[in-house]
């Protein structure tokens, strides 16, 4: 597979210069959903961005983020994060021999990022505070020099992240008709906006958060404050809330009818298209899953239904299943 430096190279900031620190990410499967579709009336296409190397979006942005800091001789890589932006930035600073310093909000991420930003060898730190307390101080020691911030309000994020756009164009070989993407700090949703300007493109983008931001269920959009608001209310997105019982039932129809298992905030877009699907009869639609669901597996175990005991018997595993 082609690193997504190199695949873009001509259109993203990059120079010879630039050390391309790359786990293979990007292009990733832009899939047709024909049974969810179908019972939306809608022709609908699901961008799975969970094959990423580290199960999310963030690797998109984080290649060059860090290609970039490597660049500059950066000596440390620093992020405030709920989850992916945290197991990304532990990765791709492992791979680039960098020390990665994590700043997590006491009690708001999903047990399997912080699992795994553990083992990829990041300093994680646990702030007694919001993710946006986390924010300022991973700021406030970017600015004394000597990290290298990699949040999405390093401009080269929103440059990685841009090119799915190029790519759901370039498979589909004509624009959708709609993007639809989760809302969480507004990063993707001005990535996203980015890539559909520079594609001369005119195509409506829906950005969807949580009803209630802080406390909302989907932990990768639980962020009270979104840094890029500003921005997003500039691009001309269309940015609609749901709940969190719509984002549940979104996230469990999605694995039941297409097979694919997300965590919650990547399902709110489905979520938004459930409840508003008389606007989109007939429309070609892609909506962005933009992480896998052993991110947040608690979430996960809370609502999928539990095994059933059986005795190890032929006969009763076949009542059990007639059930």
């Amino acid at each position: 597979m082609t690193p997504l430096i190199e695949r873009f190279r001509d259109r993203l900031p990059v120079s010879a210069a630039t050390p391309g620190v790359s786990l293979g990410e990007g292009s990733t499967p832009l899939l047709h959903a024909p049974r969810l579709g179908k019972l939306l009336g809608i022709d609908l296409y699901l961008k799975w961005e969970a094959s990423n190397p580290t199960g999310s979006y963030k690797d998109r942005g984080m290649t060059v983020a860090v290609s970039k800091a490597a660049e500059a001789g950066a000596r440390a890589v620093i992020c405030a994060s709920t989850g992916n932006t945290a197991s990304s930035a532990a990765a791709y600073a492992a791979r680039a021999g960098i020390p990665a310093l994590i700043l997590i909000p006491e009690g708001a991420i999903a047990g399997g990022k912080l699992i795994q930003t553990r083992a990829l060898g990041a300093l994680v730190l646990e702030v007694r505070g919001s993710f946006d307390q986390a924010l300022a101080a991973a700021r406030e020691l970017s600015d004394r020099g000597t990290h290298a911030l990699v949040n999405s309000l390093n401009p080269f994020r929103i440059e990685g992240q841009k090119t799915a756009v190029f790519e759901i164009v370039e498979e589909l070989g004509a624009a959708p008709d709609a993007f639809v993407i989760p809302y969480g700090g507004g990063g993707n949703t001005t990535a996203y906006a980015k890539g559909i300007a520079e594609s001369g493109l005119a195509t409506p983008l829906y950005s969807i958060e949580a009803v209630d931001r802080p406390n909302t269920l989907a932990t990768a959009i639980r962020i009270g404050t979104p840094v890029h608001r500003p921005k997003v209310e500039l691009s001309g997105a269309h940015v609609v809330a749901v709940s969190d019982e719509e984002i549940v039932e979104a996230w469990l129809q999605l694995a039941r009818e297409e097979g694919l298992f997300c965590e919650p905030s990547s399902a709110a877009g489905l979520a938004f298209l459930r409840r508003r699907s008389g606007e989109f009869q007939g429309a070609r639609v892609v909506v962005t899953i933009t992480g896998h669901g052993l991110k947040d597996p608690d979430i996960a175990n809370r609502y999928a239904p539990p095994p059933v005991q059986v005795d190890a018997d032929a006969d009763a595993i076949a009542a059990a299943a007639a059930r």
